[in-house]
């Protein structure tokens, strides 16, 4: 038996939807991104925003139940937390500087995959 897909090697991944999350200044959105880890030890999962012309700047990382945001990000909008084999980013209060693309990447393969 021969086995190639991502599946069989026991690969790690993340998933983002595809597509642009229209929103209004002040609303809530949920952005989505799921995993698959093969280590059995508890993954670690990161949050970047990319802003136009921009570099993607790390947000923050979850692992287990706790949740890190970078030392710049001092605004309390910004929540994520790992859920069985997910990771959404969760934003509050929206501002017209929130507006940019957002990639999650899982840390044992440095996979990513960005949305909105």
């Amino acid at each position: 038996m021969f086995c190639s897909s991502p599946e069989c090697k026991g690969e790690d991944k993340v998933n983002q939807p595809s597509g642009d999350v229209i929103a209004a200044e002040g609303d809530t959105v949920t952005l989505d991104c799921t995993f698959d880890a093969s280590s059995t030890t508890q993954p670690t999962l990161f949050w970047y925003k990319q802003e136009v012309n921009g570099s993607p700047k790390y947000m923050l990382k979850t692992y287990s139940k706790t949740a890190e945001k970078a030392p710049e990000l001092k605004e309390d909008r910004f929540h994520s937390g790992i859920q069985e084999k997910s990771v959404p980013l969760k934003i509050q209060k929206l501002q017209l500087s929130d507006s940019a693309v957002y990639y999650c990447a899982l840390s044992s393969s440095q996979t990513w995959n960005g949305s909105l």
